[in-house]
């Protein structure tokens, strides 16, 4: 069953900012086997709002929408250095303590931070807002470094694009990254961004081919089971160690350890997803080794073990996937 949403909307909202959630897990833009989202856009006053577009449009749900949500995200905030109304935040509290994941993309998480509800965890948000932030909310670890972070029941994207990425992030986390893929593929948006990457790069990603680094990413993608490191691929490009890390770095927003990590789990997330494979193999394959350090990547980056993750993404399972936590 896909998971009942909300999607919080205020006078002035961007549209771009209020349509990323039903992109991405909505009607329009269904993939294979995934069952659009049910998605509510509610607003503290139901009826008429204004957008930063110059158009209007009509929410008729009000913040009772979110007692019944799953997941409740907030896209988008008018003044980071103005709290929202007191029946927001109470209805968010509330919908948190309840048990539902509680979104945050671009400045939208500075609502959810004056929820309370990011007190001692960490968040990221859109780069030119961090003094504003760490300023008024001083108990929040920011990392603006990151394109979004993952708390379990609080996730926060950063600024406008990154908001997609947030999004294909929580669909792969509950209905599989094969599902998640085929969205992105749908939708034309890069199929994975871990939320390490940086918010702001140098340069684009260009196409394979288009240049010696692209040449030597590609290549790598296609021998995770082996080897890999700087230096291989620095030789696979013909740049020198050092010249290849600040290319890399300067391209891709992360380092070559973390790029290598994130593209093996994608690996051996689709593997687990779409064979039957033993988890030796998958180890293998993904160029993690052995069974034990493919269980120590997946616990530190998904929370899981693989037999868990298959079990719940490979179709067998489907009912043991849950959203939304009661908290004691």
């Amino acid at each position: 069953m896909s998971p009942a949403t909300a999607v919080l909307a205020f006078d002035g909202i961007s549209p771009f900012h209020l349509a990323v959630p039903s992109l991405v897990w909505g009607p329009e833009s269904p993939a294979g086997d995934m069952t659009p989202w049910d998605i509510t856009v509610a607003a503290p006053t139901p009826g008429r709002l204004t957008t930063s577009a110059g158009y209007a449009i009509d929410v008729p749900a009000g913040l009772e929408a979110l007692a019944a949500a799953d997941i409740v995200v907030v896209p988008w905030w008018a003044d980071p250095a103005t709290a929202a109304p007191e029946p927001v935040l109470t209805a968010l509290r509330d919908a948190y303590a309840r048990g539902a994941v509680i979104v945050g993309l671009c400045l939208g998480v500075f609502v959810v931070a004056d929820a309370g509800v990011l007190d001692g965890r960490a968040a990221t948000t859109h780069w030119k807002w961090v003094d504003t932030f760490r300023r008024r909310f001083p108990s929040v670890e920011l990392r603006p470094e990151e394109l979004y972070v993952d708390e379990g029941d609080v996730v926060t994207g950063a600024g406008a694009t990154a908001g997609i990425d947030t999004c294909l992030h929580l669909l792969a986390r509950t209905s599989g990254q094969a599902v998640a893929n085929r969205v992105a593929r749908r939708i034309v948006a890069a199929p994975h961004r871990s939320g390490g990457q940086a918010q702001f790069i140098e340069l684009p990603v260009p196409h394979p081919g288009e240049d010696p680094l692209t040449g030597a990413l590609t290549w790598a993608q296609s021998h995770l089971d082996g080897p890999l490191g700087i230096d291989q691929l620095a030789a696979q490009a013909h740049m020198s160690r050092s010249t290849f890390t600040r290319m890399f770095r300067a391209r891709t927003g992360t380092t070559v350890h973390r790029w290598l990590v994130t593209q093996r789990l994608d690996r051996a997330r689709h593997l687990l997803e779409s064979t039957g494979l033993g988890v030796d193999v998958v180890a293998a394959r993904s160029g993690f080794g052995t069974p034990t350090r493919l269980r120590e990547h997946f616990a530190a980056a998904l929370g899981t073990t693989p037999t868990r993750y298959r079990a719940e993404f490979a179709g067998r399972r489907p009912d043991d996937v849950a959203v939304a936590r009661p908290r004691q």
